[in-house]
């Protein structure tokens, strides 16, 4: 009777929620000291208290034994708590292992456009999460995670459920686009460098715009027919000499006059 999923529960991708995990892991879960002792009788308010607990994620370890992980994701399908309640554990930011457990939970039981709504804003999620499997711990962060849970078809040991295409959720169902963190901060760079290179321009032709009104002035002058008084007359650039001056220019002939003898 410990082992049976709870009465009432709803078959999830037609079948029962606890085949959602193979027949083998199931098995090894079910045998494990963990499970008989500390997920016995665990509803989804005391399973928080084990999920805080939890140090890492992962299938299976070493002789193909089963981690408090996976432990704590059968309990869950076997007692399907309701969907808001596997919402606020995934909005809990303080315990990142509660919600790497939900956020597993959420791929394998809801459906495709509700996954992608749920899980995409934890791509922001950068924090480091310890992953344990048979070769031992490694570290991975949490936005690898679930990147994995929305692209991969197998994830801690698990084969998961297919989805349908997030381009065709967009056509049919009506997903949003998705918004990429990566390509709005782009934008944002191009936005400034355009803006910079605008303002450099306007100052360039700030500059030429003096000179070209400069330009413009003198031959809007020209163009009127206003003449300075110097234009009207020939100016010589050799010194002149006037007639009193005392070096006047005289002839060393002289000069004959008719009227002289």
């Amino acid at each position: 009777m410990a082992n049976t999923t709870v009465r009432g529960a709803t078959s999830v991708h037609g079948t029962n929620p606890q085949y959602l995990i193979e027949t083998v892991i199931r098995s090894r879960i079910y045998e494990s000291l963990f499970w008989k002792e500390q997920c016995f009788a665990l509803t989804a308010e005391t399973l928080i208290d084990k999920a805080i607990e939890l140090n890492c994620i992962g299938g299976v370890y070493g002789n193909q034994r089963p981690t408090h992980f996976m432990c704590l994701l059968l309990k869950l399908l076997q007692i399907q708590p309701e969907k808001e309640i596997l919402i606020e554990y995934l909005l809990v930011d303080e315990f990142k292992y509660l919600r790497a457990l939900a956020a597993i939970y959420i791929r394998l039981v809801f459906r495709p456009a509700e996954v992608f709504e749920l899980l995409e804003p934890l791509l922001k999620d950068y924090r480091k999460i310890r992953l344990r499997n048979t070769s031992g711990y490694r570290l991975t962060y949490m936005d690898e995670y679930v990147d994995e849970l929305l692209r991969e078809e197998r994830v801690c040991d698990i084969i998961l459920p297919r989805m349908t295409k997030r381009e065709v959720l967009e056509e049919v169902e009506g997903l949003a686009p998705r918004a990429s963190l990566l390509l709005d901060a782009m934008k944002a760079e191009s936005d400034s460098d355009s803006d910079r290179g605008r303002g450099h321009v306007r100052s360039r032709n700030g500059d030429g715009d003096v000179r070209m009104n400069g330009g413009s002035s003198r031959s809007a002058s020209v163009k009127s027919g206003e003449r300075s008084p110097s234009e009207g007359r020939f100016v010589s650039r050799s010194p002149t000499r006037s007639p009193a001056s005392p070096g006047q220019f005289r002839s060393r002939t002289p000069s004959m006059s008719p009227d002289r003898d």
